[in-house]
């Protein structure tokens, strides 16, 4: 499984309000069953490690801040709003009612196959009405789609369409997208490279798993690269030619 959205700067700055040390966070996260040194607190705040689900919402618990200001996003996908609800995948599933595997698969897939009552159970648990949640899968799913497309294709021509499903600046899409874009050929290039060197088969399929690892949480990077753009609610900017 893949690590949380995390802030070193946003972790620091949470635990200097509250007056503690890295010892005392420690600490505290050991009363409350998450065992582990000051160093690593330290390695969080200087973004050299990055903690796990539970470490993230125990962490937040003893700094007394909301776990989303500690991921540094606006919650978006499944995955993000559980997380911000301090919900772990096996405890989510046991309340709404899913086999543990079933609902992970469909929160790294994206795509929602619950009925009306785990729907409806999913919606309460993320505190959010039913209407909300499908809008929010739906959106997932095209935004998945769309993603795939501009990373092998055309990027430019998505910019629009992802900007109008995002709701958010065109400029930041852009930036986004060709990062993601200059990432995925990197890739290609290195798998074509090895390939034409008739590099071992170990090699190859190590190169291929990157690529469907970084394919997989492809939504999960655009949302990130987005957050680390310019926030500031500015007009829509004119697409660039």
């Amino acid at each position: 499984m893949s690590t949380p959205p995390f802030s070193p700067l946003e972790a620091r700055a949470a635990r200097l309000r509250t007056g503690m040390t890295p010892e005392q966070v420690a600490t505290e996260m050991a009363k409350l069953g998450v065992h582990l040194g000051p160093e690593l607190v330290e390695a969080w705040e200087l973004g050299t490690k990055v903690p796990s689900e539970i470490q993230l919402f125990v962490l937040a618990d003893v700094l007394w801040c909301p776990t989303p200001v500690l991921m540094a996003i606006r919650p978006r996908t499944l995955r993000d709003h559980r997380m911000a609800r301090q919900l772990t995948c096996e405890r989510l599933a046991h309340r709404i009612g899913m086999e543990l595997h079933t609902y992970a698969k469909a929160e790294a897939e994206r795509r929602w196959n619950g009925d009306e009552h785990q729907t409806r159970a999913l919606a309460e648990a993320l505190g959010m009405p039913p209407e909300s949640l499908r809008v929010i899968i739906s959106q997932i799913a095209e935004l998945t789609q769309l993603l795939a497309q501009a990373v092998e294709g055309h990027w430019k021509s998505h910019i629009v369409p992802l900007a109008d499903l995002a709701d958010v600046d065109e400029q930041q899409v852009k930036y986004a997208l060709q990062v993601l874009r200059q990432e995925y050929t990197h890739i290609t290039q290195r798998y074509m490279g090895h390939s034409v060197a008739g590099s071992a088969e170990a090699v190859l399929r190590k190169i291929a798993s990157e690529r469907t690892q970084w394919l997989r949480r492809l939504p999960e990077h655009f949302w990130e690269l987005v957050d680390h753009t310019d926030r500031r609610q500015t007009p829509r900017s004119a697409s660039p030619t």
